[in-house]
Formats: C-alpha cells, structure tokens, sequence
C-alpha cells in the first residue's frame, strides 16, 4: 500500500492505494474526515453496487453506525449533466441530509465528478471522499478536485474545484474491469509519463505484458506513479492558473471526438489516446520532438490499444475545439510535448495546424 500526499492551498489529503482497502473504508474515512456523520450518501452506479455492496457496507456494520444512503447514477456520459446533480441533490434533501453529512463517490469517473460536484454544490458544499473502482478514475480524475457536468456544447463546462478528504484507490476492485476499459484507463497513465515522467513512460514500454496481464505490483507501480506525478502537479497548481493545463495533453482533441461521436463512439482514454496522436503530430510539425521520439510514443500508444476506427472530418473535428475550456478571450490554448517527459501549453496554433494534426491522426487510424 502507498500513501501521496496532496498540498493545494485550499486543503491537504492523502491518496491511498493498494489491495483490501473496500473492506476496512469506513475507519480509513473516519480518520481522514473525522468523526462520521449521522447521514452518509453513498453515490455509485447499479452495476458497481451489485459487485461490490456487501464489501462496501461491511466495515460500516462493524462500526456500529448506520450504512450509507445509496444513490444511483447510469453508466455513460449522457448522464453526466446538471439533471442528474439536481436530481441526486433532492434526493439527499429527502433522505436528511444536511450541511453535516458527508457524500462517497463510488464509481468511475463519471460518478466521481457528479459526485464531486453535487458535494460542492448542495448546502453550499459539503465533505466528500472519492473511492475509484475504474483505472481511469484511480490514477486521474479522482485527483485533484475537479469535478463538475457536461453541457451539449461540451464537456465540463460547468463545474467547480472541491478537494475531496480522501481518496482510496483500492487495486482489488479493477479485478471486474473488461480488457478494453484496462487498456482506455493506461492510456491516461501513458500521458502522465509523456508529460512528467520518463521513468514511469519507460516501465510502461518495457513491463506492458506485466501490466496487462494485470500483474499487481505493476499495476500498483503504474498507478502510483501517475497518483504521484498529479499529485504534484495540482499542489503546485490548484486551480488550473498555468501548469496544471498540462494535464490536459491530448484532450483538446480528445474532448472534440467524444463530442462529435456524441460519446457513444468509444471510451474517454480511447478518445484522449487518439488526441495524443494529434498532439504528438503538431510536436513533431514544430520541432519540439524529433522523428524518433514521435515514433517512441506513437508505439507505446499502440502497443496498449487496438484505438477505434475514426470515420470523421477534420474540419467537424477542430470546429469543436472551440467549446474547449482552456480557451480563454478567443485564444486556443493547446497542450504541446516538449520532447519525453515534458509538455508546455501554447497559444498560437493556428486553424490550418491543427486541422493538418487532425489530419494526421485520421490517416493513421485508416492504416490501422
């Protein structure tokens, strides 16, 4: 088991993982949030509670306190909405809740960042601890304090920074996860290592069948290290001012396939691998990564998938990178790899660069 630290001004929490955690989380959360209050939600979806209830609720019972409310959130990102945070709100107003209790999101990274949000929000905010039962959510979007909902002109376009009190990233729960959700959610760890860590990038090419296999020494190393390298990020940038925007290498592209192919196309970390190609692409085009480090990258990006066909148009493609949040008065800021373990945000890539990136991305996705 490993402990990261997160220091953001606005709070300091730990991120535990390693296996077993599930069966001993209510003691893990009365320590990392003090004394339990008397309602507690649980936010999950019904598959995730149907594995995982009993070992959920069991060190409750042992504390002699009563179990969690459970809410149920549907898979997917069409319910990723203010809808489903208004409706999941009410419902806590129903079952008493009040500005005392404490909300646990139980689930992927959908259910992470309505939770997240729908804590921030109700009785003005109120505590929260993320428990990630998908790789994605435990080496990403659990961290950091990001959470919010989806409108139809893009993704995460309304939301709000709440630090969580905790998260638990128990390894064991991934046992569930289908091949191809493993494969979307290493994709996220691949970016952690193109943009910061040339020593996690390196393990991943050289332990992959370790990792998919799903040897739990490397896959805690992996998860870990991504853990980390967030971790630092965000403790030196909170609220996304400057460095944190590196974190969103490959979703400017990313963001704009998942919306084109109204998120039903393939999976978030599918859609982020095939941004990356972009971006690596426009690297590559400005010189800020040689031919042999764009075909390093491009292999371990390969070596994890099979990605999804693209059958799309660039220009539809680039058009919705407008609604992109890093956009700020008119400019499009996009995230650029600056050689191996390393990435800078810029503001002057023009329309016909990142339609040629695009471009690029689309023809290797024909070959195949």
């Amino acid at each position: 088991m490993q402990t990261i630290r997160v220091a953001t001004p606005s709070a300091r929490y730990d991120v535990l993982t390693g296996s077993g955690l599930l069966e001993s989380l209510a003691p893990r959360i009365e320590k990392a949030a003090g004394r339990l209050p008397r309602r507690i939600f649980v936010l999950t979806s019904p598959e995730i509670w149907s594995l995982w209830a009993e070992t959920f609720l069991h060190s409750f019972l042992e504390l002699k306190i009563d179990p969690p409310v459970a809410l149920f959130l549907p898979p997917g990102e069409p319910h990723k909405t203010m809808a489903s945070a208004e409706r999941l709100t009410r419902e806590m107003i129903r079952a008493g809740g009040d500005r005392s209790s404490l909300l646990i999101a139980f689930g992927g990274g959908i259910v992470g960042d309505v939770g997240g949000f729908a804590a921030s929000v109700f009785m003005r905010g109120i505590p929260y601890v993320q428990v990630p039962t998908t790789f994605l959510a435990q080496v990403d979007s659990s961290v950091g304090g990001k959470v919010g909902v989806n409108l139809p002109e893009g993704k995460n376009l309304v939301g709000s920074f709440h630090q969580p009190r905790a998260v638990f990233a128990d390894i064991g729960v991934l046992g569930t996860l289908s091949d191809r959700e493993l494969r979307a959610g290493l994709m996220e760890s691949i970016k952690a290592g193109i943009i910061r860590d040339r020593g996690l990038l390196r393990f991943m090419e050289e332990q992959a069948e370790a990792i998919l296999d799903r040897d739990p020494k490397a896959l805690e190393r992996v998860i870990a290290a991504s853990i980390r390298m967030k971790a630092d990020v965000v403790s030196r940038d909170e609220r996304e001012s400057g460095l944190r925007m590196i974190l969103n290498f490959g979703h400017t592209v990313g963001h704009a396939l998942e919306q084109v192919t109204r998120y039903k196309a393939m999976l978030h970390g599918e859609a982020i691998a095939w941004g990356m190609v972009a971006a690596l692409s426009l690297g590559r085009a400005r010189g800020t990564l040689t031919a042999g480090q764009l075909d390093r990258l491009e292999t371990l990006i390969y070596l994890y998938g099979p990605l999804p066909a693209l059958k799309l148009r660039a220009r539809a493609i680039v058009a919705a990178t407008a609604s992109d949040k890093k956009n700020t008065g008119g400019v499009r800021r996009f995230v650029l790899p600056l050689g191996i373990g390393n990435a800078g945000v810029v503001e002057d890539v023009t329309p016909s660069e990142l339609e040629a990136a695009v471009n690029y991305m689309l023809d290797k996705a024909k070959a195949g």
